[in-house]
């Protein structure tokens, strides 16, 4: 039996970025002020690149033409990192956890975000591990299949996990985080005889 509190879990199915987005900071106050259960969002979003607090606009390397051509949005977030690409094919997870109901620390919550994707993953037939020293996410075989990436409001924490499953890995070529060593190159697909759906 689990000594941590029940998690209410919500699939979204395919939800803009921007509308979970605003979902995720009315969670945040809510579940802070107990007015509603910590909560797991599970959905994938249309195709967008998300600009992090350390992005620049130089990250971008398609133009206006060619992102609208592809129909990727570009927001600029308040979560930490740089670029991220999210699309079909690609299950989001964002958490939305006040870690003072868990009694852990943020290490703690990211080692255990990132054995859930692994254990995930293993349901699939698939091995994975956590990213070695300086490395973050879920790698499969050297290769990152889910990035890992949260933002904290005095004890809750939103953002979460985006794991390629069915992705178009072709639009990771569109921001420059796509060629930094490291950065999320598979899809789950690629390596396990199961069929994917989301």
């Amino acid at each position: 039996m689990s000594k941590f509190p029940p998690v209410r879990a919500c699939w979204l199915g395919s939800a803009g970025y921007r509308t979970v987005w605003d979902l995720q900071a009315e969670l945040v106050e809510a579940v802070r002020d107990g007015r509603a259960p910590d909560t797991l969002l599970l959905l994938e979003h249309p195709h967008v690149f998300t600009m992090g607090k350390a992005a620049s606009a130089d990250h971008l390397l398609w133009d206006e033409a060619e992102r609208d051509r592809r129909g990727v949005e570009v927001i600029w977030s308040d979560r930490g990192g740089e670029a991220t690409y999210h699309g079909p094919g690609q299950l989001v997870g964002y958490p939305i956890l006040d870690l003072a109901h868990f009694g852990i620390t943020i290490p703690q919550y990211l080692e255990m975000l990132a054995q859930s994707v692994i254990d995930y993953v293993g349901e699939l037939g698939v091995a994975s591990e956590p990213g070695g020293p300086g490395l973050t996410g879920v790698w499969t075989k050297g290769e990152k299949v889910a990035a890992i990436g949260i933002k904290l409001n005095r004890s809750v924490v939103s953002h979460g996990f985006a794991l390629n499953l069915t992705t178009d890995l072709d639009y990771f070529d569109g921001m420059m985080a796509g060629q930094f060593l490291g950065f999320v190159k598979k899809r789950l697909e690629e390596w396990t005889a199961s069929s994917i759906k989301l």
